[in-house]
Order: C-alpha cells, then structure tokens, then sequence
C-alpha cells in the first residue's frame, strides 16, 4: 500500500497529541479522530479538516495507520482491545506513548495473528514543537512497516531514528526519560541547595544559562522557578514518575543494578506521595517540592 492512500486515526488528541494530528490533516492525510478528554482539541482539528469517529472500531474501519498518544500501556492495550472488531488486516498501529516495552510486545505478537502490525513510536520534546511538527521520534519497527509510516510521521517529526525492532523505541524513550528526569532531579536538588547556601536564583542561572551546563530542558525546566510560567515545561510529575518506574521494570528485566534510575524514581516518588498527582502538576514542580523538605517556602 502506497503512503498516499493511507488513511490515518489518531487517539489521544491531548497535549502532544493535537499538535501531531493538526499537522497530519494539514499536511493532506484523511485524518479520523476520537473525543476523550479534550473536546476543543476535537473540535478544532474537525475545522481543520479532521472526521470523527463516534467509537473505537468506527475509527478502526476508517484507518490503515492509526496512532495512540496515550498515557500508559495500560490505556494503550485496552484501546487496542477495544478497537479490534473494527481493525483490518495490514493496518498498522503505531503507539507514540511511552510505554512498557514488555507489554509493547506482547500486543504486537497477539496482532499479528490478525495480520495486524503494532509498532512504537514514542516521543521527545514538548508540544510547542508537536504543534511546529518538529518532535523528535525513535521508531521500533521492522524495515518495510518503518517505511510505510515513515511519511506520515514526517508531518510531525523534524527527527526520526528507526532504533530497531519492535519495543525498541520504548526502550529507547525509558532511557531517555531517564536522562532527561534525572536532569530535573539534579537540577532541581542543585537550584535548593543554591538558595539554602544564600545564592539566588537570578545568580544560579547566570552561571548555567549559555555555559556547559545549559541545554533546551534546563531552560523549560527552570523557567517556572525564575519567572513563574507554570507552562513551559507540560509534563507531568505523574508520567515522569510512570516513566521512571518502566525504566526500573527494564533494567529489572537487564538483571541491571539502577543506583541512579532507583534514587531519581525516589525523587519524583516523594513529590508525588506530597501532593504532586494532579493533571496540571508538572516536572518543574519539583523544585517546590524539594525545597520544602529542605525547610524553604516555595
């Protein structure tokens, strides 16, 4: 099947997700949705061209690539479950969630009994840049289904890695998430003991900002610190802190030991366990939290 006869479905229109599937109708897809927590997002990319679909197999029937931007493989394998009666064989399911690459595979082989392949396609960046369709993506697929979705992942993605196989993107995301969490804790661990030690912030981030130190996720990360924009920065404490524990389930799985990954879990762990699980409380949120055990006000 030829990229431009593919009709696309995408589920979980959310923060990224919106971003992505405003770019696939714009950039000429038939493009179907599905409305779940974010009725405007549905009804903007229906402006835009979009159809939605009033269920899970409807948007399954409409579909030869369907994408999932969920928040779990436990939200992602009860779509697919949901979705079956409508799936056809060949259709291609890309979940771009960060997900448990274990759980990934598991419903790949069961699709396949259907001739239906389900790959991954996780994500980095923010939505600012799924809404400029310059997200980075890494792809765990084999190679003739990678270059079926490859061009409609273009409409979203300035950067695509194929990885490898087929939950290798996940585990790729769950090392990156990683890195860039285990950022978060320091930097926010390093900004407290800053304050505590009598050294402001504008004078911290003098010394980061344009030095070795600096990268794009300090500057998201700590723009809520400094200036109080709650919104820089849209990811929450509860998916870092889901992404974080998959990331400890894969080294299990390694038979790794996780000194670092375990203790920045912990971090992310204390916060949420203080308050931090609501929908609108994110990673750079953590700093307050850290600072109050400390003994500072936020």
């Amino acid at each position: 099947m030829s990229a431009n006869n593919e009709t696309v479905g995408f589920v979980g229109v959310g923060l990224m997700g919106h971003g992505m599937a405003k770019n696939i109708v714009e950039k000429g897809y038939p493009l179907t949705v599905i409305a779940h927590r974010r009725r405007e997002a549905v009804d903007d990319l229906v402006s835009r061209g979009a159809a939605e679909a009033s269920s899970l197999p409807e948007l399954a029937e409409r579909s030869t690539i369907i994408f999932l931007c969920l928040t779990s493989s436990s939200e992602v394998a009860a779509a697919v479950e949901r979705m079956k009666s409508g799936l056809k064989a060949e259709t291609v399911i890309v979940d771009c969630s960060t997900s448990d690459p274990t759980i990934t595979v598991k419903i790949a082989h069961d699709l396949a009994a259907q001739g239906i392949k389900f790959i991954d396609a996780p994500l980095s960046r923010t939505p600012k840049e799924a809404w400029a369709g310059t997200l980075d993506c890494m792809v765990g697929a084999d190679p003739e289904t990678f270059e079926r979705v490859k061009p409609v992942i273009e409409t979203w993605a300035g950067k695509i890695v194929h990885i490898g196989g087929v939950g290798d993107g996940h585990r790729m995301k769950l090392v990156n998430n990683f890195i860039s969490l285990g950022m978060g804790a320091l930097f926010a661990e390093a900004f407290v003991l800053a304050r505590k030690s009598g050294i402001p912030a504008e004078k911290f981030d003098g010394v980061i900002r344009g030095g070795r130190m600096d990268c794009g996720f300090y500057q998201t990360f700590i723009a809520y610190s400094l200036t109080g924009d709650k919104t820089a920065h849209r990811f929450t404490l509860a998916n870092a802190y889901k992404d974080l524990r998959y990331a400890e389930n894969m080294a299990n799985d390694a038979q790794m030991q996780t000194l670092i990954a375990s203790a920045v879990k912990n971090v992310f762990a204390g916060a949420i366990s203080d308050g931090g699980n609501g929908p609108e409380d994110y990673v750079p949120f953590l700093v307050d939290y850290v600072a109050e055990r400390s003994g500072l006000k936020s």
